[in-house]
């Protein structure tokens, strides 16, 4: 959440200017210097007072000239008021407007843990990489591992990335003191002064990445067995890594890399051609082969699987879209049906058992313009979710979704909100809350949702705001530039960390 404060243009323009020192960062390629690909801010680097004496402009030494002197005979009492100062107000998106000389500042009375990260080249896609520190963690500080790819000025200067986030401490909220911090039941008082730390390992790509997406385990298994991460890059390919060596050179003290084995893919799909693509996801690793599907700008999926000797891309694509496929979306309890989305306004479910590579059933006209990303619920299989460029967010029954050979009326959503100003970039559900997902637009906000609550008729008859506020949106989170991506942190309850333009954001908030 964020509160709206009045400053002067001056100190508007300081902000903005703003760079972090940098708390930690790996070695990638043996070449890059601290802090060269990524830093977290520091919060409180400007509010260190000096302790040196005040001199006035003549060089006179201001505590000389006091002495002998009673302050009381030269200023009068100041009087002390009962008075509270008045409350910033919280800045509702769409409803507030920022005056001049105000800017927007978080409100940490809310926020678990908030801590921000810059970036030296925008990294508009990534994914939450799976460790070995256990699952369902409460206590802080925590730690947290992301795969993400850049998109630098040219081609060559692109890279894979590995990073390692580590000390995340609990936010230092106004009127903590030492005692308090000591007996918080997340017994991380001793870490409220400690800075983050970002180590990572890159590896070269050629091309910009459009997506990134982690092949989901259950766990990292032996070290032997490998992690791979899917790229898909903008010259039209889609790589396939193995970036369990880059995390082990991270954990593991004196770990040496081979380089000739992590600076080349495992494998590319070069079956679309040059067309570009967004569309990327892995099967669970519960099924019995590895698959990828990859969707392109021409509307084509094709289907990637594991073999004994490697990787095979299916030749024949998958054909029902009309327009560029946006995302998307293995089901999580059919092993061999996914869902797809679209520029054509359309939602399509397949199966790749399915004669004629055709979808089995969709939603036509699911958005009002293009259908930009979706997820499946991974406890209650039948929901989808859904959000497009005309900023909607809509939930589907695929039990009620028309099969292909059916007529009749056209599909209805269980549920819709129209809160975003901008294009939907992002929807994911909660892992463990069937009725909580989060979502992202390009107006620069992070919103948590849960479908589960409602509001009762006496409170729609005292809350004059229930139509500018939907009682399912529980919390919007600001501060990022045309966010991209957002993701769960699914061992980690309650954490999210989302990319933008200027960087990355991985906080816990109050409300989930």
């Amino acid at each position: 959440m964020a509160k709206r404060t009045a400053t002067d243009s001056a100190n508007t323009a300081d902000e903005s200017q703003k760079f972090p020192r940098a708390s930690g960062s790996g070695i990638p390629r043996d070449t890059h210097t601290n802090g060269e690909m990524g830093e977290f801010e520091d919060a409180f680097e400007d509010e260190i007072e000096s302790d040196e004496d005040v001199v006035d402009a003549d060089g006179d030494n201001m505590d000389d000239m006091n002495d002998g002197m009673d302050v009381d005979e030269v200023l009068p009492a100041i009087e002390e008021s009962d008075e509270q100062p008045a409350a910033p107000e919280t800045y509702i998106h769409g409803t507030h407007k920022l005056g001049p000389g105000e800017i927007l500042e978080p409100d940490d009375s809310v926020y678990i843990m908030r801590h921000s990260l810059k970036v030296t080249w925008p990294c508009l896609s990534f994914d939450i990489l799976r460790d070995n520190l256990g699952d369902e963690r409460q206590k802080l500080p925590a730690t947290a591992y992301l795969a993400t790819g850049t998109q630098a000025d040219t081609a060559q200067g692109n890279e894979l990335l590995v990073y390692k986030m580590s000390s995340l401490h609990r936010t230092q909220k106004d009127g903590d003191s030492d005692s308090d911090a000591d007996d918080d039941d997340d017994d991380d008082g001793d870490h409220l002064d400690e800075d983050p730390v970002l180590e990572y390992r890159s590896v070269p790509h050629h091309g910009g990445i459009n997506r990134v997406r982690a092949q989901p385990l259950t766990s990292l298994g032996p070290v032997s067995q490998p992690y791979h991460v899917a790229t898909w890059a903008d010259t039209g390919k889609v790589h396939i890594w193995d970036v369990r060596p880059l995390i082990e050179s991270l954990d593991v003290p004196g770990y040496s890399l081979d380089k000739d084995r992590v600076h080349k893919p495992v494998f590319t799909v070069n079956a679309h051609g040059r067309a570009e693509g967004f569309a990327l996801d892995w099967a669970t690793s519960s099924h019995s082969s590895t698959r990828l599907l990859t969707g392109d700008t021409y509307g084509k999926i094709f289907l990637t699987t594991s073999t004994p000797t490697g990787f095979n891309t299916f030749a024949q694509p998958f054909l029902s879209h009309t327009s560029s496929v946006e995302d998307i979306q293995w089901s999580p309890s059919e092993a061999f049906v996914f869902a797809s989305c679209s520029a054509d306004r359309t939602i399509q479910i397949w199966d790749v058992r399915a004669k004629g590579r055709k979808s089995i059933a969709g939603v036509d006209a699911a958005h009002d313009s293009d259908v930009n990303v979706i997820s499946w619920n991974k406890i209650n299989s039948y929901l989808l979710l859904s959000g497009g460029d005309d900023g909607g967010l809509k939930t589907w029954d695929l039990r009620n979704v028309k099969k292909r050979e059916d007529g009749g009326p056209a599909s209805v959503p269980l549920a819709s909100f129209n809160w975003h100003q901008g294009p939907i970039t992002s929807v994911e559900w909660h892992p463990t809350e069937d009725s909580i997902f989060a979502a992202a637009g390009d107006d620069d906000q992070v919103t948590m949702w849960d479908l589960g609550v409602e509001q009762d008729d006496e409170e729609m008859g005292t809350n004059t705001s229930s139509q500018d506020v939907p009682p399912q949106l529980l919390f919007v989170h600001q501060g990022q530039q045309h966010i991209k991506e957002v993701h769960w942190h699914a061992q980690i309850p309650g954490a999210v960390v989302s990319t933008a333009y200027d960087g990355f954001n991985i906080f816990k908030t109050i409300s989930v």
